[in-house]
Protein backbone atom coordinates (compact mmCIF):
# COMPACT_ATOMS: atom_id res chain seq x y z
CA UNK A 1 0.00 0.00 0.00
CA UNK A 2 1.24 3.64 -0.64
CA UNK A 3 2.33 4.94 2.46
CA UNK A 4 0.44 8.36 2.38
CA UNK A 5 -1.74 10.77 5.01
CA UNK A 6 -5.30 11.43 3.94
CA UNK A 7 -7.13 14.39 5.08
CA UNK A 8 -10.87 13.35 4.27
CA UNK A 9 -13.03 15.85 2.61
CA UNK A 10 -15.48 17.93 4.63
CA UNK A 11 -17.20 18.69 1.63
CA UNK A 12 -17.27 15.16 0.11
CA UNK A 13 -20.68 13.52 0.34
CA UNK A 14 -20.01 9.62 0.90
CA UNK A 15 -22.48 7.21 0.46
CA UNK A 16 -22.56 4.91 3.12
CA UNK A 17 -24.33 1.62 2.67
CA UNK A 18 -26.06 0.06 5.52
CA UNK A 19 -23.34 -2.06 7.29
CA UNK A 20 -24.19 -5.92 7.94
CA UNK A 21 -21.77 -7.05 10.95
CA UNK A 22 -21.68 -10.52 13.23
CA UNK A 23 -23.85 -10.65 16.04
CA UNK A 24 -22.53 -10.58 19.46
CA UNK A 25 -23.91 -12.21 22.90
CA UNK A 26 -25.48 -10.62 24.89
CA UNK A 27 -25.55 -10.35 28.89
CA UNK A 28 -28.94 -10.56 30.22
CA UNK A 29 -31.12 -7.56 30.13
CA UNK A 30 -34.74 -6.12 31.35
CA UNK A 31 -37.53 -8.04 31.21
CA UNK A 32 -40.68 -5.88 30.53
CA UNK A 33 -43.10 -8.35 30.80
CA UNK A 34 -45.35 -7.22 28.36
CA UNK A 35 -46.06 -9.69 25.74
CA UNK A 36 -48.22 -10.86 22.25
CA UNK A 37 -49.67 -13.57 21.75
CA UNK A 38 -46.85 -14.67 19.64
CA UNK A 39 -44.26 -14.64 22.30
CA UNK A 40 -42.75 -11.76 21.55
CA UNK A 41 -41.69 -9.15 24.25
CA UNK A 42 -43.23 -5.69 23.44
CA UNK A 43 -40.92 -2.56 24.42
CA UNK A 44 -43.02 0.04 23.57
CA UNK A 45 -46.22 1.15 21.84
CA UNK A 46 -46.60 3.86 19.57
CA UNK A 47 -50.58 4.89 19.00
CA UNK A 48 -51.16 0.87 19.68
CA UNK A 49 -48.06 -0.10 17.46
CA UNK A 50 -45.67 -2.49 19.08
CA UNK A 51 -41.97 -2.31 18.97
CA UNK A 52 -40.54 -5.56 20.16
CA UNK A 53 -37.34 -6.43 22.66
CA UNK A 54 -36.32 -8.28 19.99
CA UNK A 55 -36.05 -5.25 17.26
CA UNK A 56 -33.81 -3.01 19.87
CA UNK A 57 -31.45 -5.67 20.85
CA UNK A 58 -31.00 -6.87 17.11
CA UNK A 59 -29.75 -2.61 16.74
CA UNK A 60 -28.16 -3.21 19.79
CA UNK A 61 -25.90 -6.07 18.52
CA UNK A 62 -25.38 -4.87 15.30
CA UNK A 63 -23.94 -1.44 16.87
CA UNK A 64 -21.25 -2.90 19.28
CA UNK A 65 -17.93 -2.57 19.17
CA UNK A 66 -15.48 -4.35 20.52
CA UNK A 67 -15.17 -2.28 23.43
CA UNK A 68 -18.96 -2.52 24.29
CA UNK A 69 -18.64 -6.07 24.84
CA UNK A 70 -17.05 -5.35 28.23
CA UNK A 71 -19.87 -2.84 28.88
CA UNK A 72 -21.96 -2.59 32.64
CA UNK A 73 -24.92 -3.42 32.26
CA UNK A 74 -26.41 -0.07 33.10
CA UNK A 75 -24.31 1.20 29.98
CA UNK A 76 -25.73 -1.43 28.14
CA UNK A 77 -29.28 -0.80 28.95
CA UNK A 78 -28.50 3.09 28.63
CA UNK A 79 -27.31 2.52 25.05
CA UNK A 80 -30.68 0.16 24.28
CA UNK A 81 -32.95 2.99 25.52
CA UNK A 82 -31.24 5.18 23.45
CA UNK A 83 -31.52 2.67 20.49
CA UNK A 84 -35.79 2.37 21.41
CA UNK A 85 -36.37 5.92 21.25
CA UNK A 86 -34.90 5.85 17.68
CA UNK A 87 -37.14 3.14 16.97
CA UNK A 88 -40.04 4.54 18.44
CA UNK A 89 -38.99 8.07 16.57
CA UNK A 90 -39.14 5.84 13.00
CA UNK A 91 -42.52 4.61 13.67
CA UNK A 92 -43.74 8.16 14.22
CA UNK A 93 -42.60 9.19 10.63
CA UNK A 94 -43.65 6.00 8.76
CA UNK A 95 -46.73 6.85 10.53
CA UNK A 96 -47.03 10.27 9.91
CA UNK A 97 -45.57 9.75 6.07
CA UNK A 98 -48.42 7.66 5.74
CA UNK A 99 -50.93 10.43 6.42
CA UNK A 100 -49.18 12.68 3.79
CA UNK A 101 -49.45 9.72 1.61
CA UNK A 102 -45.39 9.24 1.11
CA UNK A 103 -45.01 5.67 -0.02
CA UNK A 104 -42.13 3.89 -1.72
CA UNK A 105 -42.81 1.45 -4.78
CA UNK A 106 -41.93 -2.30 -4.99
CA UNK A 107 -39.30 -1.53 -7.60
CA UNK A 108 -37.22 1.39 -5.57
CA UNK A 109 -37.54 -1.45 -2.44
CA UNK A 110 -35.66 -4.07 -5.14
CA UNK A 111 -33.37 -1.20 -6.03
CA UNK A 112 -32.00 -0.55 -2.44
CA UNK A 113 -31.46 -3.77 -2.09
CA UNK A 114 -29.73 -4.75 -5.46
CA UNK A 115 -27.76 -1.93 -4.36
CA UNK A 116 -26.74 -3.56 -0.84
CA UNK A 117 -26.06 -6.75 -2.35
CA UNK A 118 -24.12 -5.69 -5.17
CA UNK A 119 -20.55 -6.34 -3.07
CA UNK A 120 -21.50 -10.17 -2.50
CA UNK A 121 -22.86 -12.82 -4.50
CA UNK A 122 -26.22 -14.20 -3.61
CA UNK A 123 -25.52 -16.30 -1.17
CA UNK A 124 -22.67 -14.31 0.60
CA UNK A 125 -25.80 -11.63 1.19
CA UNK A 126 -28.30 -14.30 2.27
CA UNK A 127 -25.63 -15.19 4.99
CA UNK A 128 -25.45 -11.98 6.17
CA UNK A 129 -28.58 -10.92 6.21
CA UNK A 130 -29.58 -14.26 8.40
CA UNK A 131 -26.82 -13.32 10.43
CA UNK A 132 -28.30 -10.01 11.52
CA UNK A 133 -31.55 -12.06 12.76
CA UNK A 134 -33.32 -11.11 9.56
CA UNK A 135 -35.39 -12.83 6.90
CA UNK A 136 -36.03 -11.07 3.00
CA UNK A 137 -39.38 -9.94 3.81
CA UNK A 138 -38.36 -8.22 7.23
CA UNK A 139 -35.35 -6.53 5.12
CA UNK A 140 -37.78 -5.26 2.63
CA UNK A 141 -39.76 -3.62 5.68
CA UNK A 142 -36.54 -1.79 7.09
CA UNK A 143 -35.36 -0.59 3.21
CA UNK A 144 -38.65 0.70 2.39
CA UNK A 145 -39.27 2.90 5.89
CA UNK A 146 -35.82 3.76 5.29
CA UNK A 147 -37.01 4.86 1.69
CA UNK A 148 -39.90 6.68 2.84
CA UNK A 149 -38.51 8.73 6.31
CA UNK A 150 -36.00 9.57 3.89
CA UNK A 151 -38.58 10.84 1.36
CA UNK A 152 -40.73 12.67 4.41
CA UNK A 153 -37.28 14.31 5.52
CA UNK A 154 -36.80 15.98 1.79
CA UNK A 155 -40.06 16.84 1.80
CA UNK A 156 -41.03 18.31 5.10
CA UNK A 157 -37.50 19.81 5.76
CA UNK A 158 -34.59 20.01 3.23
CA UNK A 159 -36.97 21.03 0.36
CA UNK A 160 -38.01 24.27 2.47
CA UNK A 161 -34.28 24.55 3.98
CA UNK A 162 -32.35 27.74 2.66
CA UNK A 163 -28.79 29.22 3.23
CA UNK A 164 -28.49 33.00 2.84
CA UNK A 165 -25.56 34.51 1.46
CA UNK A 166 -24.80 36.66 4.96
CA UNK A 167 -24.76 33.02 6.27
CA UNK A 168 -22.29 32.32 4.54
CA UNK A 169 -20.27 35.50 4.81
CA UNK A 170 -20.45 35.63 8.62
CA UNK A 171 -19.76 31.39 8.77
CA UNK A 172 -16.76 32.55 7.12
CA UNK A 173 -15.51 35.29 9.25
CA UNK A 174 -16.19 32.83 12.43
CA UNK A 175 -13.91 30.25 11.14
CA UNK A 176 -11.44 32.03 8.88
CA UNK A 177 -8.55 30.53 10.21
CA UNK A 178 -9.94 27.17 8.98
CA UNK A 179 -9.55 28.39 5.49
CA UNK A 180 -6.00 28.86 5.83
CA UNK A 181 -4.13 26.03 4.19
CA UNK A 182 -0.84 25.36 5.33
CA UNK A 183 0.42 23.44 2.80
CA UNK A 184 -0.56 22.27 -0.98
CA UNK A 185 -2.40 19.61 -0.69
CA UNK A 186 -3.15 17.01 -3.82
CA UNK A 187 -6.89 15.48 -4.33
CA UNK A 188 -6.26 12.13 -5.36
CA UNK A 189 -8.12 8.45 -6.39
CA UNK A 190 -6.72 5.11 -6.92
CA UNK A 191 -7.08 1.92 -8.09
CA UNK A 192 -4.86 -0.91 -6.42
CA UNK A 193 -4.44 -4.46 -7.99
CA UNK A 194 -2.93 -6.61 -5.22
CA UNK A 195 -1.58 -10.28 -6.04
CA UNK A 196 -3.27 -11.83 -2.92
CA UNK A 197 -6.95 -12.78 -2.20
CA UNK A 198 -8.00 -10.67 0.49
CA UNK A 199 -11.67 -11.60 1.67
CA UNK A 200 -12.22 -7.81 2.81
CA UNK A 201 -11.90 -6.97 -1.36
CA UNK A 202 -15.81 -5.80 -1.58
CA UNK A 203 -15.76 -4.17 -5.33
CA UNK A 204 -18.97 -4.56 -7.62
CA UNK A 205 -17.61 -7.09 -10.00
CA UNK A 206 -16.39 -8.78 -6.93
CA UNK A 207 -12.90 -9.20 -8.88
CA UNK A 208 -9.71 -9.82 -6.68
CA UNK A 209 -6.26 -11.05 -8.13
CA UNK A 210 -4.74 -13.81 -6.64
CA UNK A 211 -1.68 -14.16 -8.27
CA UNK A 212 1.11 -12.02 -9.51
CA UNK A 213 0.46 -12.96 -13.35
CA UNK A 214 -3.34 -12.33 -12.43
CA UNK A 215 -2.70 -8.76 -10.58
CA UNK A 216 0.01 -7.78 -13.59
CA UNK A 217 -2.61 -8.73 -16.14
CA UNK A 218 -5.45 -7.20 -14.32
CA UNK A 219 -3.38 -3.58 -13.60
CA UNK A 220 -2.77 -3.47 -17.10
CA UNK A 221 -5.95 -3.78 -18.77
CA UNK A 222 -7.58 -1.47 -16.17
CA UNK A 223 -5.12 1.17 -17.37
CA UNK A 224 -5.87 0.56 -21.10
CA UNK A 225 -9.43 0.92 -20.48
CA UNK A 226 -8.92 4.20 -18.20
CA UNK A 227 -6.86 5.47 -21.55
CA UNK A 228 -9.65 4.59 -24.01
CA UNK A 229 -11.59 7.23 -21.93
CA UNK A 230 -13.75 4.42 -19.35
CA UNK A 231 -14.75 6.47 -16.08
CA UNK A 232 -11.90 6.29 -13.46
CA UNK A 233 -14.69 6.86 -10.49
CA UNK A 234 -16.77 3.75 -12.18
CA UNK A 235 -13.80 1.50 -12.95
CA UNK A 236 -12.46 2.15 -9.27
CA UNK A 237 -15.62 0.73 -8.26
CA UNK A 238 -15.74 -2.00 -9.72
CA UNK A 239 -12.42 -3.77 -9.67
CA UNK A 240 -10.20 -1.86 -7.39
CA UNK A 241 -9.07 -4.23 -4.31
CA UNK A 242 -8.54 -1.40 -2.09
CA UNK A 243 -11.51 -1.71 0.95
CA UNK A 244 -11.17 1.69 2.12
CA UNK A 245 -11.52 3.26 -1.38
CA UNK A 246 -13.43 1.01 -3.88
CA UNK A 247 -16.78 1.77 -2.64
CA UNK A 248 -15.94 5.87 -2.74
CA UNK A 249 -14.81 5.05 -7.12
CA UNK A 250 -11.40 5.47 -5.39
CA UNK A 251 -11.43 8.66 -3.65
CA UNK A 252 -8.38 9.09 -1.00
CA UNK A 253 -9.37 12.74 0.32
CA UNK A 254 -6.77 15.47 -0.05
CA UNK A 255 -3.00 14.39 0.69
CA UNK A 256 -0.61 17.11 2.09
CA UNK A 257 2.43 17.83 -0.07
CA UNK A 258 4.83 16.81 3.09
CA UNK A 259 3.35 13.57 2.77
CA UNK A 260 3.44 13.21 -1.29
CA UNK A 261 7.59 14.39 -0.88
CA UNK A 262 8.46 11.85 1.75
CA UNK A 263 7.72 8.92 -0.56
CA UNK A 264 10.24 8.67 -2.86
CA UNK A 265 7.74 7.16 -5.61
CA UNK A 266 5.19 9.90 -5.38
CA UNK A 267 7.27 12.74 -4.90
CA UNK A 268 8.17 13.39 -8.51
CA UNK A 269 4.28 11.91 -10.32
CA UNK A 270 2.20 13.33 -8.42
CA UNK A 271 3.06 17.09 -8.52
CA UNK A 272 3.60 16.44 -12.29
CA UNK A 273 0.05 15.55 -12.62
CA UNK A 274 -2.86 17.95 -14.05
CA UNK A 275 -5.99 17.73 -12.63
CA UNK A 276 -8.08 15.49 -13.88
CA UNK A 277 -4.89 13.06 -15.33
CA UNK A 278 -4.15 9.73 -14.56
CA UNK A 279 -0.62 8.46 -13.49
CA UNK A 280 1.20 5.30 -15.07
CA UNK A 281 0.79 1.68 -13.42
CA UNK A 282 2.84 2.29 -10.15
CA UNK A 283 4.31 -0.70 -8.47
CA UNK A 284 4.65 -0.23 -4.77
CA UNK A 285 6.21 -3.78 -3.82
CA UNK A 286 4.14 -6.68 -5.16
CA UNK A 287 1.12 -4.14 -5.56
CA UNK A 288 0.00 -2.02 -8.46
CA UNK A 289 -1.77 1.40 -8.27
CA UNK A 290 -3.00 3.36 -10.50
CA UNK A 291 -3.91 7.67 -9.07
CA UNK A 292 -5.86 10.32 -10.76
CA UNK A 293 -5.23 13.83 -9.26
CA UNK A 294 -8.33 14.93 -8.58
CA UNK A 295 -8.05 18.32 -7.12
CA UNK A 296 -5.31 20.61 -5.82
CA UNK A 297 -5.14 23.38 -3.27
CA UNK A 298 -2.50 25.62 -2.76
CA UNK A 299 -1.39 26.99 0.56
CA UNK A 300 -2.61 30.28 1.78
CA UNK A 301 -5.57 31.99 3.23
CA UNK A 302 -8.43 30.97 1.21
CA UNK A 303 -10.80 33.88 0.23
CA UNK A 304 -14.97 33.77 0.85
CA UNK A 305 -15.09 34.42 -3.42
CA UNK A 306 -13.74 30.69 -4.10
CA UNK A 307 -16.70 28.87 -4.94
CA UNK A 308 -15.32 25.49 -3.15
CA UNK A 309 -15.09 27.71 -0.29
CA UNK A 310 -18.78 29.22 0.09
CA UNK A 311 -19.67 25.40 -1.37
CA UNK A 312 -17.84 24.20 1.70
CA UNK A 313 -19.57 26.44 4.14
CA UNK A 314 -22.89 26.10 2.32
CA UNK A 315 -22.71 22.52 3.40
CA UNK A 316 -21.44 23.16 6.92
CA UNK A 317 -24.88 25.27 7.26
CA UNK A 318 -27.07 23.21 5.43
CA UNK A 319 -25.92 20.07 7.64
CA UNK A 320 -26.50 21.93 11.08
CA UNK A 321 -29.89 23.29 9.72
CA UNK A 322 -31.23 20.08 8.95
CA UNK A 323 -30.27 18.60 12.14
CA UNK A 324 -31.85 21.20 14.03
CA UNK A 325 -35.30 20.95 12.27
CA UNK A 326 -35.50 17.06 12.12
CA UNK A 327 -34.61 16.73 15.85
CA UNK A 328 -37.95 19.49 16.48
CA UNK A 329 -39.82 18.23 13.40
CA UNK A 330 -39.83 14.96 15.11
CA UNK A 331 -39.90 16.15 19.07
CA UNK A 332 -43.49 18.18 17.46
CA UNK A 333 -44.92 14.55 15.99
CA UNK A 334 -44.00 12.88 19.05
CA UNK A 335 -46.16 15.54 20.72
CA UNK A 336 -48.97 14.43 18.90
CA UNK A 337 -48.32 10.70 19.64
CA UNK A 338 -49.50 8.22 22.21
CA UNK A 339 -46.49 6.92 23.61
CA UNK A 340 -45.64 4.28 26.34
CA UNK A 341 -41.97 3.14 26.92
CA UNK A 342 -42.13 0.20 28.49
CA UNK A 343 -38.29 -0.37 28.47
CA UNK A 344 -38.76 2.59 30.92
CA UNK A 345 -40.76 2.13 33.11
CA UNK A 346 -39.10 -1.62 33.66
CA UNK A 347 -35.63 0.50 34.62
CA UNK A 348 -36.88 2.40 37.08
CA UNK A 349 -38.90 -0.42 38.79
CA UNK A 350 -35.63 -2.86 38.78
CA UNK A 351 -33.37 -0.05 39.46
CA UNK A 352 -35.49 1.56 42.49
CA UNK A 353 -37.93 4.53 42.50
CA UNK A 354 -37.21 7.71 41.66
CA UNK A 355 -37.37 9.60 44.75
CA UNK A 356 -39.02 13.17 45.13
CA UNK A 357 -36.32 15.88 45.32
CA UNK A 358 -36.25 17.59 48.98
CA UNK A 359 -38.54 21.09 49.09
CA UNK A 360 -35.91 23.99 48.91
CA UNK A 361 -35.10 25.58 51.91
CA UNK A 362 -37.94 27.91 54.17
CA UNK A 363 -40.49 25.65 52.36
Amino acid sequence: MLAVKTVPLASCRARVLAAIVSLVSLAGGVSCRRSQPTGREVWAEVDGVSIYRDEAERVYRSRMSSEAVTASPEEALSFKLNILNELINNQILVAHASHARITASEAEVDNKIAELQSPYSSEEFQKKVQAQGLDMNELRRQVRNNLIITRLINKEILSNLVVSDAEISRYYERNKASFNVPETQYHLGQILVTPTANPEVRNLKNDDAKSQLAADQKIQALYQRLRSGEDFAKVAQEYSEDPRTAAGGGDMGFIPASAITSNPQLREIVPALKVNQISGIIRAGNEFHILKLLGREEAGQRSLSDLQVQSTIRQSLRNEKEQLLKAAYIEVLRNRAKVVNYLAEEIIKTHGEVQNPPAPAGQ
